[in-house]
């Protein structure tokens, strides 16, 4: 439970600090733009790499990711539904799939799963579920929402060859199956600069808290309500009875639970920013889910642990 409360006192310090630095007039709207693309397109892609190259890519192929795949399937199948009745822009219904459905499984999931959970390798398969699946099918449709005209079939499939991102993915996937060890010289700088990713990411998302309007008034109620429920209710909800029908142990399905109820993670704001695309909407989702997160994943360790 310490390790619950540890991991978001921590996010809850470092967006008060962007707050902090944006009241002070010390970074404005066009810093944490900068900001968001120095994490897009630099320390982000740096941070995988280094995480991924150290991962066992056998834990993905688990009990665990069939419960978590499911769990997503369900909370996205709906919010696409809803946009599409609703007949929303295409960027604007891919972030909203992303609130409603891509945990915070780097800064938040990793010390839940060590500490609360007793295994950091649990978030191992959502992890990359998100890195090398979600990730990068969410940039590709988010890039043809923007391109001016329409793509190609090849440019559509050959896109995420071209973001930052999903390549640095795939080389780290590449080096964990190869085994090959890579050189300090190289190592060593992409750590030092992916230890960058998470403050960055924070640190803008508190500027925007701080120079945007108040979580909640930018909004409709009735979107936000629908990202952040689906989020902390319906997706633990469904990653449990999935599990229970691929018969995972008691432990394997509190992991599930708890890290599906995980919040809508920072970087979907870096993408709604660096896309322009339901900005708002990314930030309070974060916002009201990471809050509502801390007595949902109380909850469900009191109830399953």
């Amino acid at each position: 439970m310490t390790g619950v409360l540890a991991g978001f006192a921590t996010i809850a310090v470092i967006i008060g600090f962007g707050m902090v630095l944006a009241h002070a007039g010390i970074v404005d709207d066009a810093g944490q733009r900068t900001l968001s693309a120095v994490a897009f397109f630099l320390a982000s892609p740096a941070l995988l790499f280094t995480v991924l190259q150290d991962n066992d890519v056998g834990r993905v192929f688990s009990g665990n990711l069939v419960a978590i795949v499911g769990g997503v399937v369900v909370t996205g199948a709906v919010t696409i539904t809803v946009a599409v009745v609703r007949r929303e822009e295409l960027g604007r219904g891919v972030i909203a799939t992303m609130c409603s459905s891509y945990c915070n499984a780097g800064n938040l999931g990793l010390p839940i799963a060590a500490y609360a959970l007793g295994d950091a390798a649990l978030i191992a398969p959502v992890l990359l579920l998100q890195l090398l699946v979600l990730q990068p099918l969410a940039l590709t449709v988010l890039d043809v929402a923007a391109s001016p005209e329409r793509p190609s079939l090849g440019r559509v499939l050959t896109r995420p060859l071209t973001n930052p991102i999903t390549v640095a993915s795939a080389a780290g996937l590449v080096v964990a199956l190869s085994g090959v060890e890579v050189p300090a010289a190289v190592n060593d700088p992409l750590a030092l600069v992916g230890a960058m990713a998470v403050p960055a990411m924070l640190l803008a998302y508190g500027v925007s808290l701080r120079l945007g309007p108040l979580p909640g008034r930018g909004v409709p109620p009735g979107e936000l309500g629908l990202a952040v429920g689906l989020k902390l209710l319906v997706q633990p909800a469904a990653a449990y009875a999935v599990g229970l029908l691929v018969g995972l142990d008691a432990g394997a399905l509190l992991a599930v639970a708890v890290i599906s109820a995980l919040p809508t993670a920072q970087n979907v704001f870096v993408l709604a920013g660096r896309y322009r695309r339901a900005e708002l909407l990314a930030r309070d989702a974060i916002f009201v889910s990471t809050l509502g997160c801390v007595p949902v994943v109380i909850g469900i360790v009191a109830l399953l642990a």
